[in-house]
């Protein structure tokens, strides 16, 4: 639904609907017609935009366990990181937030020592 092709076909179908209002006498009818339909394409996109995104991250996740377990120096127990529970995640960041600040000043482990 992101090509231009489907932006053009929604073009043309509000121009026609556009066209018609002088033969419906811009009547309540004709402004339902395209509220509705905008109203329900609307809320059919919102799931085909959400599985899209989900489909995307998978493939990251996968793609990142894969450089996460050919890297010598990575740490695999990272490689489930988005499955942990949201207090364990931010204990994660906090850590390779300190390390990057201390990366950053030339002191302290490299990352690959990280938990």
């Amino acid at each position: 639904m992101g090509t231009p092709w489907a932006f053009l076909g929604a073009m043309l179908i509000v121009l026609a609907w556009a066209a018609t209002g002088p033969l419906f006498r811009y009547s309540d009818t004709w402004q339902l017609v395209i509220n509705t339909g905008t109203t329900v394409v609307t809320f059919l996109m919102v799931f085909l935009i959400q599985n899209a995104q989900n489909r995307d991250a998978k493939a990251i996740h996968i793609k990142l366990d894969e450089l996460i377990r050919v890297l010598e120096e990575a740490d695999s127990k990272l490689l489930d990181v988005e499955e942990r529970a949201a207090e364990e995640q931010e204990a994660i960041r906090t850590t390779y937030v300190e390390l990057k600040e201390q990366a950053s000043t030339g002191e302290g482990p490299q990352p690959s020592q990280a938990p």
